[in-house]
């Protein structure tokens, strides 16, 4: 279950502001009904996908005791 900002308030601030979780989330959310949105959808999804691209992709470089290799946005 995802817990943090909704789009609401996302969507007022820069997606640079945004954390990898929401990223992850609200990508991962969106890539689930891309054949449904319109085009300002459309528009939200690419950024993100643009904004994950510019930080280096979802992985971790490494495992520890903390996290994994993938963001969690649970």
């Amino acid at each position: 279950m995802y817990v943090g900002r909704d789009m609401t308030e996302l969507s007022m601030m820069s997606k640079q502001e945004w954390k990898s979780s929401e990223l992850a989330f609200f990508h991962h959310a969106l890539q689930q009904v891309v054949p449904y949105l319109n085009s300002e959808g459309q528009t939200i999804h690419r950024e993100i996908v643009e904004e994950i691209e510019n930080r280096g992709g979802l992985n971790h470089g490494e495992a520890d005791y903390t996290h994994g290799t993938k963001i969690s946005y649970d």
